[in-house]
């Protein structure tokens, strides 16, 4: 089984996902981070990530901010971030050549849900996961309840991923894992983790994983 982080992996969401860090921070009366500081937490839960951002708010504000955070960000998307490029075809191979294909994301369930739907993808996943029905990366909750729900060992699953909280929780749930460069996090914080690949574009996965894989 192949599972996908979504956002800077499969997603082309980071640049709209910034701009709504930015400006939901900015109408609390609080300093907008960074470009490099809200593209940074992208694939934390949203409390995790903003209590990264903020760490000294109250927790009424900390709650505030992410409520205002994701208003925010479904006012600007006025279209859904396009996927990657070779994503959809690589998804399609992947599947062709039987493979089972999850999602484990930060999103919310009703984001990731209001996403695939818009991009005719609802159901095309064996299964999904939500930081907001789970444990955030880079606990390893979340793959523990994927490999559980579907039935496959630790040995039969690789995580791909953009940033080191995928990789970090592939490792900690004992799952190989494979980077890409795309996204969020540089190649040398991906390595760290050990990753059994990095690639460059999406159709190189089909080269990464070799035809006799045991991940189907």
């Amino acid at each position: 089984m192949i599972v996908f982080d979504w956002d800077g992996t499969l997603s082309d969401s980071v640049a709209q996902i910034v701009v709504a860090v930015q400006q939901a921070a900015t109408g609390m009366g609080l300093k907008a981070p960074s470009d490099a500081a809200a593209a940074n937490i992208i694939g934390l839960g949203l409390r995790e990530a903003m209590a990264r951002l903020y760490p000294d708010i109250p927790d009424t504000d900390l709650v505030a901010m992410i409520q205002a955070y994701s208003r925010t960000y479904v006012a600007n998307e006025q279209d859904v971030p396009a996927l990657f490029p070779g994503a959809l075809e690589t998804l399609h191979e992947l599947r062709a050549r039987g493979y089972g294909l999850g999602v484990a994301t930060g999103k919310s369930r009703r984001g990731l849900d209001r996403v695939l739907g818009k991009l005719g993808l609802e159901g095309f996943f064996d299964v999904t996961r939500c930081a907001d029905e789970t444990r955030s990366k880079p606990h390893p909750l979340m793959l523990e309840q994927i490999m559980a729900e579907q039935s496959v060992a630790a040995e039969r699953v690789v995580m791909v991923g953009d940033t080191e909280y995928d990789l970090e929780m592939a490792s900690n749930a004992g799952v190989a894992s494979i980077g890409v460069s795309f996204g969020v996090h540089s190649v040398e914080r991906l390595r760290k983790h050990k990753p059994i690949a990095v690639v460059d574009a999406l159709p190189e996965l089909l080269e990464a994983l070799p035809e006799d894989s045991s991940w189907r």
